[in-house]
């Protein structure tokens, strides 16, 4: 096969590094890439929201498939251009991928098909009438803003003053643009969160590997919501009674929910959870596998990679079967000065000269360029570095041990990636969840 992987970040890079492990991949391309993928795969520049121009490059190229890796494609589009030139593609058409781009169309699909989610306070059009909503509702809440927003447009808080100013950001002095003309504001649920993602070709699906990520920029989930700060991934996260409560009452509902509404869907399908004491509920669905949680998930995937991508585009996933290593996964965001707001960027990144070559521990590029052997940063989030060992305490320590090795002028991760899940463990024990969520 001669693939294609659209995107640029940590995520893309995790897919092309597993990608080229596949005897079945003959060439290897990404657009527009970094500096770290580019040790792996041959990139081109590519303006991501120019589907045209990405439809071109796969079609000089002669990609047999093409992967789409974040969102930002799908929501405009991309896959409805490859579409109508017949060109193979892995991810939903730009209807299906509303799931993500929109908030309140997400919202909508989860009532209208009984999937359990938050209850909803108000879906706003002015900021008067969102202020309107918060003084209905119980604290704490969830503001959303309806588009994409990389992350940065929801707002979990106790706080009226914080709520306020964040409606005046969406609506008002409008940070965001078209993304926060409307905003959902929702019940704020309590319990521990979980990264729930699937290969789908509309019929079957493939479930990947549980995992859990970080949000908060700083440890002890202090300060604003990221892109992720990190991930780790561990089949004790999942017990085998909880995942088949939430196949049966999330992601069996959502795949036929998709089918019955005329929405076809092959690609990667993200289901952000909380795990409640009532049982599990869908926080948001997004269209495209996880960052970072990617990092952790591929790490433990003993199978290709590519042959499953291929099959599912193909429809003919259901004889598919996946194998997973042993063990855990995790994985740590090296991000930038200022992060998440301002970020500095084009500091010198030193030190990765002495990341071992091995596939048990990696670093992945998520924001560089490579110049005269040198590598500068370009993102907020710049590095991923993951490691996999025989239990989630040996891949920390390998994570760890690495990142001390790693230096960039005002760089900054959090320590404390996976550290609670002993106590999270209890948790999902405890008789009062395990009775309800069952």
């Amino acid at each position: 096969m001669n693939i294609l992987v659209i995107g640029s970040g940590g995520r893309e890079h995790a897919i092309v590094w597993k990608l080229r492990q596949s005897a079945a991949v003959e060439n290897l391309w990404c657009a527009p890439g970094n500096g770290g993928i580019a040790q792996h795969a041959q990139c081109f520049p590519l303006d991501l929201s120019n589907a045209a121009a990405a439809a071109d490059l796969a079609a000089s190229l002669g990609a047999d498939l093409t992967i789409v890796g974040p969102e930002l494609p799908l929501a405009l589009g991309v896959v409805n251009e490859f579409s109508r030139r017949g060109l193979p593609i892995l991810g939903p058409a730009r209807e299906a991928a509303r799931l993500e781009g929109s908030k309140i169309f997400s919202k909508q699909f989860m009532g209208r098909h009984a999937i359990p989610t938050a209850s909803v306070y108000g879906i706003c059009e002015s900021a008067a009438e969102a202020r309107k909503a918060l003084k209905k509702a119980d604290w704490p809440v969830v503001i959303k803003a309806d588009g994409l927003c990389a992350g940065k447009g929801v707002l979990v808080t106790s706080s009226p003053a914080e709520a306020d100013e964040f409606i005046s950001r969406l609506m008002e002095k409008r940070e965001f643009g078209a993304a926060g003309e409307r905003v959902l504001i929702e019940e704020g649920l309590a319990g521990e969160e979980l990264s729930y993602i699937i290969l789908t070709d509309g019929e079957s699906f493939l479930p990947m590997a549980p995992t859990r990520d970080h949000k908060r920029a700083f440890d002890n989930d202090e300060g604003p919501n990221t892109g992720g700060m990190g991930a780790y991934s561990t089949g004790d996260i999942l017990p085998p009674n909880l995942e088949k409560t939430i196949v049966d009452t999330i992601v069996q509902p959502t795949l036929q929910g998709l089918k019955s509404d005329g929405l076809p869907y092959r690609g990667f399908l993200y289901f952000g959870l909380m795990l409640t004491p009532e049982g599990p509920k869908i926080l948001e669905y997004n269209c495209r596998l996880g960052d970072p949680e990617t990092e952790a998930i591929l790490l433990r995937a003993d199978f290709d990679l590519a042959q499953a991508c291929a099959q599912a585009a193909n429809g003919d996933l259901a004889s598919f079967n996946a194998k997973w290593a042993q063990g855990a996964s995790a994985c740590v965001v090296l991000a930038s000065e200022g992060y998440p707001g301002n970020p500095v960027v084009g500091r010198q990144v030193f030190g990765l000269e002495s990341v071992p070559k091995n596939q048990t521990t990696v670093v992945f590029h998520a924001g560089t360029r490579v110049e005269d052997g040198r590598y500068y940063t370009t993102g907020g989030r710049f590095l991923v570095v993951a490691a996999k060992g025989a239990n989630l305490e040996q891949s920390r320590a390998s994570v760890y041990e690495l990142l001390r090795s790693i230096q960039c002028d005002g760089a900054f991760y959090r320590t404390d990636i996976g550290a609670g899940e002993k106590r999270n463990a209890t948790y999902r024990e405890a008789e009062n969840f395990s009775a309800k969520a069952t």
